[in-house]
């Protein structure tokens, strides 16, 4: 017998035991001896027959009994194999190189193929390829589907021992499970019924959802009295049909709100005809000059009932920052956003405003200093409101700051009014390093002009203090600045000076404005509504005159605006270089070597571009501290809006940016291409 086939360990001791205990005879014999030589001679004789038969027992039955071991492992082997052949758990050998080597019978009735899985297992199974099988000790698992059926799939690499070597087992690990000894296990779970309870419990679970009329009152007051009642009961039946045809159970909460429940699996059919109710219900009129424009807001898959209508409570409050008009589905902290293609419709109250500007109020005077902080690369809407700002904590005696770090051209003659006049303080302006030294725990941190935490002038302040207010008249994203005490976000408004000038004629007390605030105000209200032309209402003009009648100056207004001739002649080269994509969109890149400020200039170059003949939508490029700066203006036909933010941007529906970081112009071109027909591919274009 080789070798390699001798026993070893516990085996061989059995195996020698007779010998072994001859030692404990001689013990006994020498003991002997020492009572009685006679008997001691007597003893040694039996011993010495006794150790011969035990040999000769031994040498002739060796081969025998190891016959007998070999026989009985094959036999263990044979029943391990047929236990293992004949297993209902689907279970295969496959060689390192993914070929198949041998399957029970579970496994093979399920490829049915043996030849194709014999030269590699991907041809039968094409998820299970070289890249995916397990390189060292730990298991690997993937979910297939086969046959109609799911399985999940566990492979486990397993050495196999190189009888040449007998210390095999105590190779160095890693060299071992690096090398070519060694097979992989198969396992075959079969999920299907798991996965289709799964999809099942997932579909009957209950979505909450809240929807508002967002202008019941304007649309009332837009259609005689006569046929009011007729109205209101249209807009229902079309919110009670469409929720009945998805099984929903809907209550009127108001006059003007509504909580519906329906089964999630009747959620994906309001999500491919992209709630198509928002459109009915804007279609619905019988003489009234105002279109009723309803949002929706949804909670999914939260843990409880509770939890969903919290979500759907977030979500509805996003929809109408948003401007209203439009469906937003909050699943846990992803959100998607549907709709809001029409022009938000502008309040003619100013009750909201009233009551805002009490509260604000009422958050400067409890504190000792104010600190005002805008967006980057601040634009003339958020330093005029910023100017604003501070003319209400001046006011109320209170220690005012803004925040701000790069100073555009076009803001720069704006500005340098307040720098050095001896009317305000040295300190009235001050950058991110000296902000951070001044706001703390009594601070009041107002921020105008933004709603996103990653566009702050100086994002780290937040966490200075707790006292936050927020005025903006951009829609809000699911980018949202947390824990703010007073958030006055409306995405009617044209501007957020506009705004500012409304808080500062409800604030109280007898404030007034100086000549060069009123024109930083006048100026923010001009750029953001491009001369009165873009999102200017009633109100729009009503703060605009309150501001003429504090002393703003068209004039100086004006003069503040002129350009140098190098931006006039960057403009002109943007816009005779423009590309026009899908017969109704405008891309043009403006150069930004030549100004500093090239991100005004590529706004005023898309507003210009507007002005061709059935364009629907402008979009100008330009690169600035190494990030791309995207400029997209439309009138009333496309929400460009929708376009930035699945470019990470956002704004209005007619004004809107974004900003790509790590890109070139090129790459941005085409990501904006890609974009555009994509959407309208899917008809949101």
């Amino acid at each position: 017998m080789s070798k390699r086939m001798k026993p070893n360990g516990i085996l061989r001791v059995y195996l020698l035991w007779p010998v072994i205990l001859t030692s404990i005879l001689l013990c006994m014999n020498l003991s002997i001896y020492l009572i009685n030589k006679r008997a001691g001679l007597v003893m040694t004789s039996y011993i010495g027959v006794y150790f011969i038969l035990s040999m000769i027992i031994f040498l002739s039955k060796r081969n025998r009994i190891y016959s007998e071991l070999v026989r009985f492992a094959m036999d263990y082997g044979q029943v391990q194999k047929r236990l293992l052949k004949e297993l209902h758990l689907p279970y295969a050998v496959i060689d390192i190189d993914g070929r198949l080597l041998w399957g029970n019978d579970e496994f093979m009735d399920i490829i049915h193929e043996k030849k194709s899985a014999r030269r590699s297992i991907s041809n039968i199974i094409p998820e299970l390829t070289p890249d995916v099988l397990p390189t060292g000790a730990k298991d690997e698992t993937l979910h297939i589907a086969l046959n109609d059926r799911n399985y999940m799939v566990l492979l486990r690499k397993v050495l196999v021992p190189d009888f040449d070597d007998a210390n095999w087992r105590f190779a160095d690990t890693e060299k071992a499970w690096q090398g070519r000894n060694a097979l992989i296990a198969v396992y075959l779970y079969d999920e299907t019924e798991i996965i289709a309870l799964q999809k099942e419990n997932k579909e009957q679970k209950l979505v909450t959802g809240l929807l508002y009329i967002d202008n019941y009152e304007e649309a009332l007051d837009s259609i005689d009295e006569v046929r009011r009642s007729l109205l209101i009961a249209l807009v229902d039946r079309k919110i009670n049909k469409y929720m009945q045809a998805i099984d929903a159970i809907i209550k009127k909460l108001e006059k003007d709100k509504y909580l519906f429940i329906l089964q999630q699996k009747n959620l994906p059919v309001l999500q491919a005809n992209k709630f198509s109710i928002l459109e009915e219900v804007r279609n619905v009129n019988i003489g009234n000059d105002m279109s009723v424009t309803i949002s929706i807001g949804l909670g999914v898959n939260a843990d409880s009932l509770i939890s969903s209508y919290e979500y759907a409570r977030a979500a509805i409050d996003l929809a109408l920052g948003r401007g209203g008009d439009q469906a937003v589905v909050k699943d846990r902290d992803k959100i998607s956003y549907y709709g809001g293609k029409s022009i938000t419709v502008e309040k003619n109250t100013r009750v909201k405003a009233r009551v805002k500007a009490h509260a604000f109020r009422e958050f400067v005077e409890g504190k000792d200093k104010v600190v005002i902080m805008g967006h980057k690369l601040g634009d003339v809407d958020s330093f005029g409101a910023a100017i604003g700002i501070y003319r209400i904590a001046k006011y109320f005696n209170k220690k005012a700051h803004i925040i701000i770090n790069d100073i555009t051209s076009s803001l720069r003659p704006l500005m340098n009014t307040f720098v050095g006049n001896p009317d305000y303080e040295e300190d009235m302006f001050l950058n991110n390093d000296k902000a951070i030294g001044v706001v703390d725990a009594n601070t009041l941190l107002v921020i105008v002009d933004v709603n996103r935490k990653s566009y702050l002038e100086c994002s780290a302040l937040i966490d200075y203090t707790k006292t936050i207010v927020i005025f903006d008249h951009h829609r809000q994203t699911n980018e949202a600045i947390e824990n703010a005490v007073l958030s006055y976000i409306e995405p009617y408004a044209s501007s957020t000076s506009e705004m500012v000038a409304e808080i500062m004629q409800y604030i109280g007390g007898n404030l007034k404005l100086k000549p060069l605030e009123a024109d930083a105000l006048y100026a923010g209200i001009m750029i953001d509504t491009n001369n009165f032309l873009t999102k200017a209402g009633v109100r729009t003009f009503e703060a605009a005159a309150y501001l003429r009648r504090c002393g703003a100056d068209i004039t100086r207004i004006r003069k503040y605006f002129r350009g140098e001739m190098e931006d006039f002649k960057t403009k002109a080269d943007a816009i005779s270089n423009t590309e026009i994509y899908l017969n109704h969109f405008v891309i043009s890149v403006c150069a930004s070597s030549k100004s500093d400020s090239p991100t005004i200039l590529a706004a005023q170059v898309a507003n210009e571009l507007l002005n061709i003949n059935n364009i629907k939508a402008t979009f100008v490029l330009t690169e600035y501290n190494n990030v791309i700066y995207i400029s997209a203006r439309s009138i009333d036909e496309v929400n460009v809006q929708i376009i930035m933010e699945k470019l990470g941007g956002g704004g209005h529906l007619s004004v809107a940016g974004a900003q790509l970081a790590n890109t070139t112009i090129d790459e941005a071109v085409e990501r904006l291409k890609v974009t555009l027909l994509k959407m309208r591919e899917e008809g949101e274009l």
